[in-house]
């Protein structure tokens, strides 16, 4: 699946969540993170930032999809982070 997360974390927790979400995603821009990922690392990514969230002031959005033959990516302006692909 084609994953798409937000976040939007206090400071205290910024960094805990920065580095999980990194581990799992490649960093896009500030809080947003994009990539491929099985159905099993997903619910495990979500374990672990449900333990670093404080659900009464952070928030977070995962957009979820099947693939991404119907999606286009634009960029427009400076790219944060190019996506590179490893072998």
């Amino acid at each position: 699946m084609f994953v798409i997360l937000v976040y939007y974390v206090n400071q205290k927790r910024v960094a805990k969540a920065l580095k999980t979400c990194r581990a799992y995603l490649n960093w896009v821009q500030n809080s947003v993170f994009e990539g491929e990922m099985t159905e099993a690392n997903f619910k495990i990514l979500k374990m672990k930032l449900e333990k670093i969230i404080d659900t009464s002031e952070d928030s977070i959005i995962i957009y979820t999809f099947r693939s991404t033959k119907y999606s286009r990516r634009e960029i427009m302006g400076v790219e944060k982070n190019e996506l590179t692909q490893f072998i």
